[in-house]
């Protein structure tokens, strides 16, 4: 996931200020070696967000020039499969001929307008007749604006103040939901009956978090015990489908239902985050996946297709807080209309056909996924775990069977060997985010051939690295 990443929770990694210089194997571009310095004289680490930077690639980044279907480009030329896919937002691919035609279209009748829009109730009219457990929507432009309009519109709703969120998810960098969603020695995470609240950032004041409550994920009992406690005082409980921030963790069987459950006896709102998992995992995401029906629901990334593009959605008598300004939600650049008209030629391709669009990624992720698989069982010398929930799939360097929750993560997941692993790939033309928080995706361009070629690459990284 596109977002910062605290020097502190790097020290607190193992990557200390000196690991930062270019790893001695990684064969950086003289193109982007330049830019990079001369990016780091006039922007912030060079780069506008810490996950396309040194405090994730340990050094220069691959300054990339142009996308072309599954393929990237960086300034000096050299050709990539590219499996990051914008963290997910490019679920047609680079420069789908669909989506060029439509901007190239739209741009010659103006960029943006600010009023109320035809295209904005025919995409509105598509979702709602996808999605059923969505009434009505409101547009925003990212994922952390979503977020931020669902939390107040759920304290609005009940009068009730309390969020409950859970450890190692992310749902936007706003002050009070920004806890414990970084990677943390073991050691500071505290019981997991009693999780220690971690803030993530500088610059916010304790009274912003007071009252959002962290719960260990995946663990039944610590959520009826945290809705035992904090019930009656809940505005919502907000949760990934997937866990999508600390790699793949898929949800245990019948738990996000539990969740469901203890939301509506409690009278909080279940409030599910689909801003990752969200047009990837299905045309419905995790909520069609796993039977559910939230009463809230955000989106973002995929929705705009490479353009920035985000809702909140949910039960009409729930939406109808936002209603004249009850709960305020206000956006110059709310339904841009070329992002809208992306939007809508993205969702008409994936799902003519009878959602062949949706099929296909899910096909193509697990055939990566599986081919992983492969190759790891083959390798005597490294530990891979790959998890992976349909076009979404993670490879992680652990000791473990399986990654379950966050603490796992956190002290059984090698983030230093992930990132060699990484970038040595991008040596052989593979494009993956060099962080084990993140993961990679299929796209309905990537081909078995792609599979077959990243399928090798992995193979001859595996035997090369200590």
């Amino acid at each position: 996931m596109d977002r910062s990443v605290s020097v502190a929770v790097l020290l607190c990694a193992g990557f200390a200020r000196d690991s930062l210089a270019t790893w001695e194997g990684f064969q950086m571009t003289n193109t982007s070696q330049t830019l990079f310095e001369r990016g780091m004289k006039v922007l912030v680490e060079g780069v506008s967000s810490a996950s396309r930077g040194p405090a994730t690639f340990g050094g220069a980044p691959r300054y990339m020039s142009h996308g072309a279907g599954a393929r990237l480009y960086d300034v000096d030329g050299r050709e990539y499969i590219d499996w990051m896919m914008a963290f997910g937002a490019l679920p047609l691919g680079h420069a789908h001929p669909a989506i060029v035609e439509v901007v190239t279209r739209e741009i010659m009748r103006g960029s943006h307008f600010a009023t109320a829009l035809e295209v904005e109730v025919e995409v509105a009219e598509i979702l709602v007749g996808m999605l059923p457990h969505v009434d009505k929507v409101r547009f925003a432009n990212t994922g952390t604006e979503a977020c931020m309009a669902a939390f107040r519109l759920a304290r609005g709703h009940t009068g009730r103040r309390k969020i409950i969120k859970f450890e190692g998810h992310y749902h936007g960098w706003a002050d009070n939901i920004l806890l414990n969603t970084n990677p943390m020695p073991l050691a500071a995470l505290g019981h997991p009956n009693d999780p220690i609240r971690i803030c993530d950032s500088s610059g916010i004041p304790p009274e912003a978090q007071a009252d959002t409550i962290v719960v260990r994920w995946n663990d039944v009992e610590a959520l009826e015990r945290a809705m035992a406690l904090h019930g009656p005082q809940t505005a919502c409980v907000v949760t990934e489908g997937v866990m999508s921030n600390m790699g793949v963790i898929p949800p245990k069987p019948g738990y996000l239902m539990r969740m469901q459950e203890l939301c509506q006896r409690h009278g909080a709102l279940f409030y599910l985050d689909e801003t990752v998992t969200g047009f990837r995992l299905a045309a419905g995401g995790c909520a069609e996946l796993y039977g559910l029906t939230p009463d809230i629901v955000t989106y973002g990334k995929a929705l705009g297709g490479g353009l920035p593009m985000a809702m909140i959605g949910g039960r009409a008598d729930v939406m109808a807080g936002l209603e004249w300004g009850k709960v305020l939600h206000f956006g110059t650049h709310n339904a841009g209309r070329l992002a809208l008209h992306v939007t809508k030629v993205m969702l008409q391709t994936m799902l003519a056909d009878d959602q062949s669009g949706f099929r296909r990624i899910k096909n193509l992720g697990k055939a990566m996924a599986d081919e992983v698989r492969k190759v790891a069982k083959h390798s005597n010398r490294h530990k891979i775990v790959v998890q992976g929930v349909n076009s979404m799939f993670q490879i992680f360097f652990t000791d473990l069977d399986e990654v379950t929750d966050y603490r796992d993560f956190c002290g059984h997941v090698d983030r230093a060997k992930f990132r060699d692993f990484a970038l040595r790939l991008m040596d052989k033309g593979i494009y993956m985010n060099p962080s084990a928080t993140l993961h990679s995706l299929s796209s309905v361009v990537h081909t078995e051939a792609d599979i077959s070629a990243t399928s090798a690459a992995i193979a001859q990284v595996l035997e090369e690295m200590p």
